[in-house]
């Protein structure tokens, strides 16, 4: 997610007011126990292998989310009428127990109305109460089922539990000419789709959307097809349900490639998003310079959205960004630019490899904040030690005035101190250990751990085996300590 720290910015010249455990690699979906077999309806789950996670209860938000079920695949069929609306949509999952199961739930927004339900093709009464939907079956640990769940209705949204100046409503929002779009963190895709709403649970996508003619449908993942009025986007890499994307509107494409070939695309409104367009088109450039520092660019295509927001997401594949004020021209050129390479960073961390659960949100902006600010001094011109007397400054007002960033407040989510802290803590790292090691680990971070969820504790012990040096007391004091560390 965006965090832009104008005013404060460095310039070139100065400082001046002008950032549980782990879970290995997806086994095979058919790795299941002797005797434990799929649904009746026999389909070969193993297609879906690798959106098989190892799901637990999130800490700070745990009314979101279910540890018993792994949901493997989504295919979603959806249609938009903006004259009325109404989103009309089929979600057919593909799930595995991860316990014994006499009912699935999942989070689901109370807006729709279920128009028809099937578990492993027998009719069943689903029920949705508050943010649940739960449909009786009977499920095994470890065996694989199907539920189709036919809805309609107008989406609404849910609050954002933070103070963030930029803090919008989570989850699908209908403009005022009857277009659509999204940003979800922490949960907010119940607002679209009943959904596994906990970053523990990454699966693999099909969406298509349907919409009237002269619009246009996007979606996270890479479009496939366009049949008539219907989009179809396919992501072959697992997601965690607050990196999907959707939006509907007028928009305008336009298509380029990155480096090695990696197909980008830009979705945009004529007129309203046309100051954005330059750095819209530097896509391949941030792609090289995060490349040059972190490896592999972790997809098989990516792109920019923009869509009528204060903010911005690092939705998986395809971002989305929003357009804040930035108060004049100079900081606009610093800070979208700045803002979209910290987006594209997230694509590695926190995309690619994502945290098991919201106390490790660090984990996510810490990295993204440190690229930026990387490519911010070299962009500018500022040293090391400029940048770090400054953050330090940053680091100190936000543990005294929101908390150390390892000890998230559940109402105040992704502010200031799980940027900056986390950033000037990787800082500390890079300056022990030199350059060439620290852009090694970092690579092998993002390389070596790609489509899982990971946590501090798996962070801690990548590091020092990496480095074959003891950062434990570092990492565990910059993350925890109530004022800023010597």
């Amino acid at each position: 997610m965006r965090r832009s720290w104008l005013p404060v910015v460095l310039s070139a010249a100065l400082l001046a007011a002008a950032c549980t455990d782990s879970n290995p690699k997806p086994e095979a979906a058919d790795s299941a126990a002797p005797g434990v077999s799929s649904s009746p309806a026999g389909p070969d789950y193993s297609v879906w292998s690798a959106g098989r996670s190892t799901p637990v209860a999130d800490p700070l938000y745990p009314n979101y989310g279910n540890p018993n079920v792994d949901v493997l695949h989504y295919g979603l069929d959806l249609a938009w009428q903006p004259e009325t609306k109404t989103l009309t949509g089929t979600a057919t999952l593909q799930l595995r127990a991860a316990a014994d199961l006499t009912e699935v739930k999942l989070d689901f927004s109370k807006a729709y109305v279920l128009d028809g339900v099937t578990l492993n093709g027998v009719a069943a009464t689903g029920t949705v109460a508050e943010t649940k939907l739960t449909v009786p079956g009977t499920v095994a640990k470890n065996a694989f089922a199907t539920l189709v769940v036919k809805y309609h209705g107008t989406p609404t949204t849910v609050p954002m539990p933070s103070h963030r100046s930029d803090a919008e409503p989570l989850g699908l929002t209908v403009t005022k000419d009857g277009g659509l779009w999204t940003m979800q963190e922490p949960y907010g895709a119940a607002t679209w789709y009943p959904v596994n709403d906990q970053p523990s649970d990454k699966a693999l996508y099909d969406i298509a959307v349907t919409v009237p003619d002269g619009w246009s449908a996007i979606a996270n993942g890479t479009l496939k097809s366009q049949d008539g009025n219907t989009f179809k986007y396919t992501a072959t890499a697992p997601v965690a349900s607050y990196l999907t994307t959707l939006a509907v509107g007028r928009y305008k494409k336009e298509a380029a490639t990155g480096p090695h070939g990696i197909p980008l695309t830009y979705w945009y409104r004529q007129g309203p998003d046309d100051k954005a367009l330059p750095y819209l088109r530097k896509s391949p450039q941030y792609l090289e310079w995060l490349e040059k520092h972190f490896g592999p660019y972790p997809f098989d295509s990516a792109g920019v959205l923009m869509v009528p927001s204060a903010s911005g997401m690092e939705t998986q594949q395809m971002i989305t960004m929003g357009l804040p004020d930035y108060g004049n021209d100079a900081n606009f050129k610093a800070g979208f630019d700045a803002d979209l390479l910290h987006e594209y960073a997230h694509q590695w961390f926190g995309d690619a490899v994502t945290p098991t659960n919201w106390n490790d949100l660090w984990l996510n902006e810490g990295w993204a904040t440190y690229a930026q600010h990387l490519y911010t001094n070299e962009r500018d011109k500022v040293t090391a030690k400029q940048w770090e007397d400054w953050a330090r400054g940053v680091d100190t007002r936000l543990r005294k005035n929101i908390g150390p960033p390892g000890k998230p407040k559940a109402d105040s989510f992704a502010e200031s101190n799980v940027y900056m802290c986390p950033a000037l803590m990787l800082h500390q790292i890079h300056r022990q250990i030199g350059d060439a090691a620290f852009f090694a680990m970092a690579t092998d971070w993002a390389q070596k751990n790609r489509d899982t969820t990971q946590d501090r504790a798996s962070f801690i012990a990548f590091v020092n085996q990496h480095t074959g040096k003891d950062f434990t007391s570092l990492i565990n004091t910059w993350l925890d300590s109530p004022t800023t560390p010597k």
